[in-house]
């Protein structure tokens, strides 16, 4: 094996991303993901982080991971294409 067998180049997550804003009732803009992501405690995350992310030029940490499905209120498995494209909603749990 290379060096780089183990690089992956961009992130699992940028498309569901960008669909996740779009299925927000109402849709969400970068900037507004961003805020609501700064609003639950990652000031860091900024709106050209987010326009990264779903350009696939930037990678994602789990810790983003997380994040970014909370506030998209979508699961980390649908984020990174685990799940079925329509299934994005959190299953509540009584």
């Amino acid at each position: 094996m290379g060096k780089n067998a183990f690089i992956i180049k961009g992130n699992l997550c940028g498309e569901r991303v960008r669909l996740g804003r779009a299925l927000q009732k109402p849709p969400l803009t970068q900037e507004a993901l961003a805020c609501k992501i700064q609003l639950m405690g990652v000031e860091d995350m900024t709106k050209l982080i987010i326009s990264r992310i779903e350009k696939n030029q930037r990678h994602v940490c789990d810790a983003e991971l997380r994040i970014l499905a909370k506030a998209l209120n979508v699961s980390m498995e649908w984020l990174v294409g685990d799940a079925e494209e329509t299934d994005y909603r959190i299953q509540k749990t009584r």
